[in-house]
């Protein structure tokens, strides 16, 4: 009983081998399909590792559409990492939309990281992109802020290599700062915004990218804040500023002048006291040596008495005089 089960197991894996190895459900297929695929073409797909689903029913699609593909082509390109399904949807589809697309195009797109079938779809059906709000300030220093709409069709000659959507969003926000940066006023961006489109899509911003721009259509605009006014507000605050340190500037030099000057006077005012201290003994010196007599003592004595006096008027009569101008 034992050896039966045995037996009866080992028949079973070697069935489940076989059919493993020789995909006769595949064979029947393509072969109903009028699809000319070997048993030994299938069990070779094993050996080199492809998965003869992921061959044969790509095949018989593209036979179906009238795209007869070769396996060798097909295995290559999965072999080499490609998804094989979505580039026959690809070349089904652009046949029937009459777009040129051969299979060795399709399978670099699909190398190159792009869905092939999503760019011969956006062909067909063009997509419409949003830039978002673009800031730009008009010739007078007022902000305008725009959003654009760009219809792009897929580019298909320049999916390879070809710059993304974010490279042509940021072209359209350039033309837009460049367009509404050259009015002379933001009224005139206001009144006519349709000459936003116009002068962006006079640039060839579709140049070097994946895409081939249809239409670019001014979704809002708006005014922003006066920049210019700020700008200016800005910069008489900075003036005002200047000017303030420069004469806080000339104000402490006038301070130190004020001061140096009061530190001569003092000094000048010590040398005096100090030669008059000296005057009384060089007058006694004189006096011994015979060089001044006792007039001449007396006459000066006079004078000083004099000159003191006139000082004590000029002094008392100083306060009036300066009543008087004041009145």
């Amino acid at each position: 009983m034992g050896g039966y089960i045995a037996l009866i197991i080992l028949v079973i894996v070697l069935f489940s081998g076989f059919f493993y190895f020789i995909p006769v459900g595949l064979w029947i297929s393509a072969w109903a399909a009028g699809v000319k695929v070997g048993i030994f073409n299938l069990v070779g797909m094993r050996l080199r590792r492809v998965v003869p689903g992921k061959i044969v029913g790509p095949m018989i699609k593209s036979h179906k559409a009238g795209l007869p593909l070769g396996s060798d082509r097909l295995e290559a390109h999965f072999l080499a990492g490609g998804n094989v399904d979505r580039v026959v949807d690809a070349l089904i589809a652009a046949q029937r939309a009459q777009i040129p697309l051969e299979f060795e195009r399709a399978a670099a797109i699909d190398l190159a990281g792009r869905d092939v079938l999503r760019a011969v779809q956006m062909s067909v059906n063009p997509k419409v992109i949003q830039t978002p709000v673009v800031t730009a300030v008009a010739m007078d220093g007022i902000q305008v802020m725009a959003t654009a709409r760009v219809t792009v069709r897929a580019n298909i000659d320049q999916l390879v290599g070809g710059a993304g959507e974010e490279t042509v969003l940021a072209r359209v926000g350039e033309g837009i700062v460049t367009t509404v940066g050259s009015a002379k006023t933001h009224k005139n961006v206001l009144e006519n915004p349709d000459s936003i489109s116009k002068t962006v899509l006079e640039k060839g911003l579709d140049s070097g990218t994946a895409f081939e721009i249809l239409s670019i259509d001014i979704a809002d605009v708006d005014v922003g804040k006066n920049i210019g006014a700020k700008l200016q507000t800005d910069q008489a605050e900075a003036d005002k500023r200047i000017a303030q340190a420069k004469a806080e500037e000339r104000r402490a030099m006038a301070v130190a002048e004020e001061q140096e000057m009061r530190a001569r006077v003092e000094e000048m005012r010590a040398k005096v006291v100090e030669a008059e201290a000296k005057v009384p003994i060089a007058m006694a010196e004189a006096l011994k040596a015979g060089r001044l007599g006792v007039m001449d003592y007396m006459n000066y004595q006079n004078i000083k008495a004099d000159t003191d006096m006139r000082d004590g008027i000029s002094k008392a009569t100083r306060p009036e005089e300066e009543e008087k101008e004041e009145s």
